[in-house]
């Protein structure tokens, strides 16, 4: 089960950011709603004095955190994708076990977390601030960097050992 989960990550990954698509297909209006009613609650904005800056903000910030939304659509399934096929080459290399296992691990966890930041930055956004959303979920955005250490790691497997169906040159 250990060497299966990895690829299980990046399916779930996959199926997030798929799943997250076809709710904006079937009820796009249900997050943009969602934005909304935040954005009512977001003490800055409701704060502005002058009606046209305010709907201007509102606007703006309506735009920017239906982005985030759909960032997580486009994070989840293209990283989700890009995991499965470095895993896929990651089991024709015959390094040691501890460094693919070590990259797997880092490349399937990175990548299946990474794109929440932009999808609790698009829940929370609207009413903490998109800067402080993304703040409070930096950790998620950190899992970029795991990402792409694993990848790296995968990189210098390749570079240095050779793939099993191939000969040693």
């Amino acid at each position: 089960m250990i060497k299966k989960v990895p690829y299980l990550l990046a399916l779930l990954g996959m199926i997030g950011g798929v799943f997250i698509a076809i709710i904006f297909g079937v009820n796009e209006e249900f997050i943009q709603n969602k934005i909304s009613v935040g954005l009512q609650s977001n003490t800055k904005i409701m704060s502005i004095q002058d009606p046209a800056q305010k709907e201007a903000k509102l606007k703006s910030e309506q735009d920017k955190n239906w982005r985030y939304y759909q960032r997580y659509h486009f994070h989840a399934t293209g990283i989700g994708a890009m995991s499965l096929a470095a895993l896929i080459l990651l089991a024709f290399t015959s390094a040691p076990l501890l460094l693919t296992r070590t990259s797997a691990y880092m490349i399937s966890v990175g990548g299946v977390l990474y794109p929440f930041v932009w999808l609790f930055a698009g829940i929370y956004g609207p009413s903490m601030g998109r800067n402080e959303a993304k703040e409070a979920f930096a950790i998620f955005g950190y899992m970029g960097g795991v990402f792409l250490v694993g990848l790296v790691l995968l990189f210098c497997m390749v570079a240095g050992y050779p793939l099993k169906f191939q000969k040693n040159e």
